[in-house]
């Protein structure tokens, strides 16, 4: 007892945390919450009445824009007919099936190679690239695992609370000119698209993933943000000016939103739309991007 009292004198926002965010998060209101996190994270005070940087003004975001229609733009399965009104069904990756669990999920009924995600959170993809290996047991698992998973209680990402729970089942498409299937990720802030990240080596178990961040001239931008840059770096998209056209329309109304396109075989995809990037609690290298990616949003009136 008298350990725990001195850790509550030294570091109480670190003690406060252990005991409280890892182990009874759901005790907490989400302003409380987001601003221990914040504090254990970051290492300074989050200011609720004058946030100034990117990953402050998210965490705003998160308390004081709460849209409903956002909680249909994070589901990955409900979010496609909206897209496809604003911009066409030849940018959506179709979906092959539906699944309310994964005692449902029927391999015979996929083609050969196939993607299984869900749709209400982030990293729950599986990959089938041939159907006579793959392990459809351990499939079920990680599903099953993420299904029951609470993504909105991570960081408070309130558009995910409400999003009902599915798999869904799409076609694997794999760029036959690279093996590294690269994903163009575009902050665009009212209709505005000001930069945007390459991730690659997301399919390379041997490598971490890269980040590398380009201004809309695409000149590399000597920044990082969670992740490394990449050892070589990846070639301007050839549907450049188009997925800029497409991010633009779609965050049209919206005081920032990262849209996230791939381009495959000639042709550009939607991928999600994400509206706090990492969570709004991962620092830049340097600062000073954090300073400037804030200064591109306009918080509306509460």
């Amino acid at each position: 007892m008298f350990n725990k009292i001195k850790r509550y004198i030294k570091d109480p926002y670190s003690a406060l945390g252990d005991d409280l965010i890892f182990k009874h998060p759901e005790f907490m209101t989400d302003k409380f919450y987001l601003s221990t996190l914040w504090r254990m994270t970051m290492g300074y005070k989050l200011d609720w009445t004058k946030p100034r940087t990117f990953n402050e003004k998210l965490q705003w975001l998160k308390l004081y824009n709460r849209n409903p229609l956002y909680t249909a733009l994070v589901d990955k399965y409900r979010v496609k007919q909206w897209v496809a009104d604003k911009i066409g069904w030849e940018y959506i990756i179709p979906t092959l099936e539906v699944y309310k669990s994964v005692d449902d999920i029927n391999p015979d009924k996929l083609p050969d190679q196939f993607v299984l995600k869900c749709n209400h959170d982030s990293g729950s993809v599986v990959i089938c690239r041939d159907k006579s290996t793959f392990d459809l047991e351990s499939a079920k698992k990680k599903l099953a695992a993420r299904l029951r998973h609470n993504f909105y209680m991570d960081v408070r990402e309130w558009p995910y609370k409400n999003v009902k729970r599915c798999i869904i089942a799409e076609p694997y498409l794999e760029d036959t000119l690279s093996h590294d299937q690269p994903d163009y990720k575009f902050f665009a802030f009212d209709g505005k698209v000001k930069a945007l990240y390459i991730a690659t080596e997301r399919n390379n178990a041997e490598a971490e993933t890269c980040f590398d961040f380009f201004d809309m001239f695409f000149n590399h931008i000597d920044v990082t943000n969670g992740h490394p840059n990449a050892i070589s770096l990846p070639e301007k998209p050839k549907h450049f000016n188009e997925m800029i056209r497409i991010a633009e329309i779609l965050s049209q109304g919206i005081p920032h939103v990262r849209c996230d396109l791939y381009e495959i075989d000639g042709r550009v995809y939607f991928g999600e739309m994400t509206f706090y990037h990492m969570g709004g609690i991962v620092k830049f290298d340097p600062a000073t991007y954090d300073e400037l990616l804030g200064g591109w949003i306009s918080l509306p009136k509460r």
